[in-house]
């Protein structure tokens, strides 16, 4: 396929591919602000203050100030503009993204390759690493906003860690009351955000206006030739100013490839840029005793005495926002992690009628709260918390890169002479940001890299037995035609469609098997329902089933699910009308089975990981909730499976 074949196949835009985005631009723009920058938003607050006063502490002078900035910038440009918004936008299944969409795509398109395995690995592990910076961006952010309080009063101090963690248990608390009627407040919130931070570096820049030629790339090339070590060591705190673009990509299917494209040029960059340049405006204007006091927090000190209480305020709100749209990332990754078979099932609750994205997960919300709280209590200041944050983000960074280079090498065959010098731009820049990081690693950096750990592992294991388990029942089914012209004919048929959910499409569900040994009957209709959830985020309603008539009143079905959508199979099987007799949930009983896993010296997993498997299985949610089953029409059978 030729390149611009490639191009009109495959880059149309978000809102014609998949599902559409409802409404005028500017909502859409307004929306976007408030959900998407939230967490790259609120970098100014402590990105630019630990590249100079963090665990590699360097002078606020003019080399280096200028060296900083222009390394921002060109980060911001790089990684941001060009590798996310430019390149990354376009690679949407079908106009979702984010890590597990990517991975989803490439896996549909890569079935039976040889790399398909490890690149699976990398996606999963970007997914482990996800949740290790969902633990930190809000810790961090409350906690470096909630520290304003001291530079508006000392006396404010001792109230900065209760403060904190006191807006942190609020936050999850309200979780389950969905974030529907508040989002509509975060687009505003943000705009006035963005805009007092241009206001505030604009009204800097106006008393030392030749800081702006801290954006030549000169200046970085300056800091690095002269100390490579500590231009380095630099690049660990200086990617903290683009914390949060990976979040563009993960929330495209939510606003659409063009509003989180526009925003970001026309609001948001140039917005970040002007309060990076205020900063740095504001520090050379001291003197270098005073220099050194102010870099200790200088975000703050941008604003005039009686102006710096308000501003606390909206940076409070802002860092709200930028929590609350992780955490609701972490809800929806979740969902997609347990419908791609990474994951069992999780009690999912929908806080919304209308918007089909607003979920919330009880298990994750809390664990998530108590890691976050725990983090805030263990390192006690944001400065301190820096040490931890960057490692999963950049690691993230570097794996989505990857995903990227099989994307556009492999999948789509886009000319080589243009994208494998593109692709060593971005390969060279991340792994420079990624092994900067790693030297934060004895100081708070192994948090996320065991978290990350913890979650790969989990997530590995749950998709590896589950697999095995599969392949055991499917050794031991029985043929469905010997079974149905052994049984259809001596068992007692009883009006009624007994439905029997299995995994697998051969075979004989073990619940079948187990009911008609027990009770001895069969009923006039049944039903052998697999459900199946390929890689694409959304279903066509046309495309739902497929259904095949195996006689003797027996039907083959499979019901197909996006891995963004709930699972609703009683609505799915009303809809049905090519079995003739409409299926009527009252005259319909679900039998599934329930596995209790025997851990075996089998080759297949360790027998920790099996024990571990099981742990799991036993703890996962009930199909019949899972599937939207009425409680009053299920019968649970229960086998025992080696694995």
């Amino acid at each position: 396929m030729s390149e611009s074949a490639v191009n009109s196949a495959q880059f149309h835009d978000v809102e014609e591919h998949g599902h559409e985005h409802h409404g005028p631009l500017h909502k859409l723009l307004i929306a976007a602000i408030g959900i998407v920058y939230g967490d790259i938003g609120t970098s100014p607050i402590y990105a630019f203050r630990e590249t100079f006063a963090g665990h590699h502490p360097i002078p606020p002078d003019h080399v280096h100030i200028y060296g900083v900035l222009s390394l921002i910038f060109w980060s911001m440009m790089v990684v941001v503009t060009l590798k996310y918004v430019t390149v990354i936008l376009r690679a949407d299944n079908k106009g979702e993204g984010g890590s597990l969409a990517l991975l989803a795509l490439i896996s549909r398109e890569a079935q039976g390759k040889s790399w398909s395995v490890p690149i699976v690995m990398l996606g999963v592990f970007a997914t482990a690493l996800f949740y290790g910076d969902s633990m930190i961006t809000p810790a961090m952010s409350v906690l470096s906003a909630s520290e304003g309080l001291a530079v508006v009063s000392p006396a404010f101090e001792p109230l900065v860690l209760p403060f904190a963690v006191a807006i942190l248990f609020g936050l999850f608390a309200f979780q389950a009351r969905g974030t529907a009627k508040v989002g509509a407040l975060f687009g505003p919130i943000m705009i006035l955000y963005f805009a007092t931070l241009a206001f505030l570096g604009v009204y800097h820049i106006a008393q030392a206006p030749e800081i702006v030629w801290a954006l030549s790339p000169s200046h970085a090339l300056s800091f690095f030739a002269g100390d490579p070590l500590k231009g380095f060591l630099a690049l660990g705190s200086v990617v903290l100013a683009v914390t949060g673009a990976e979040a563009l990509y993960a929330d495209m299917g939510h606003f659409g490839r063009r509003p989180i494209r526009i925003s970001w040029i026309w609001i948001v960059l140039p917005g970040l840029m002007l309060n990076y340049l205020g900063q740095g405006a504001m520090i050379m204007s001291l003197s270098p005793e005073q220099a050194n006091q102010a870099i200790l927090n200088p975000f703050f000190l941008l604003a005039p005495d009686g102006f710096r209480l308000p501003l606390v305020i909206l940076a409070i709100m802002a860092t709200i926002i930028a929590s609350q749209a992780v955490i609701s990332g972490a809800f929806s990754l979740t969902q997609q992690a347990i419908q791609l078979g990474f994951m069992p099932r999780l009690r999912i609750q929908h806080t919304s009628e209308s918007a089909a994205g607003q979920i919330y997960i009880p298990v994750i919300n809390w664990a998530l709260m108590v890691m976050v709280i725990l983090l805030v209590l263990q390192f006690g200041s944001s400065s301190n918390l820096a040490s931890a944050y960057g490692i999963a983000v950049t690691g993230a960074m570097f794996i989505d890169t990857c995903l990227l280079a099989v994307l556009l090498l492999n999948i789509w065959k886009w000319n080589r002479w243009f994208i494998v010098p593109l692709l060593a731009v971005f390969f060279v820049v991340d792994t420079a940001y990624f092994t900067a990081n790693l030297t934060k690693v004895p100081s708070g950096g192994w948090f996320p890299l065991v978290v990350g750990l913890i979650a790969f592992t989990m997530l590995t294991t749950w998709s590896r037995g589950r697999k095995l388990m599969m392949e055991r029942m499917r050794e031991a089914a029985m043929p469905v035609k010997v079974f149905i012209n052994s049984a259809a004919t001596s068992a007692t048929r009883v009006p009624g469609t007994a439905v029997f959910m299995t995994s697998t499409v051969e075979g004989v569900p073990h619940a079948l098997l187990h009911n008609l040994k027990h009770n001895k009957v069969l009923h006039e209709r049944v039903i052998l329902l697999t459900v199946k959830i390929p890689g694409v985020p959304f279903v066509d309603p046309d495309k739902r089933y497929q259904l095949d008539d195996l006689g003797q009143g027996f039907h083959r079905l499979i019901l197909k699910f996006g891995f963004m959508e709930e699972p609703d199979v009683p609505a799915a099987l009303t809809s049905i009308t090519s079995f003739g007799a409409p299926i009527k949930m009252m005259e319909t009983s679900f039998f599934l089975a329930r596995q209790t896993l025997l851990p075996s010296s089998r080759p297949g997993m360790a027998i920790w990981r099996e024990k571990l498997f099981a742990w799991m299985l036993r703890n996962a949610e009930s199909a019949m909730e899972f599937f939207r089953l009425p409680t009053n029409r299920v019968v649970e059978l229960g086998s025992q499976v080696e694995i």
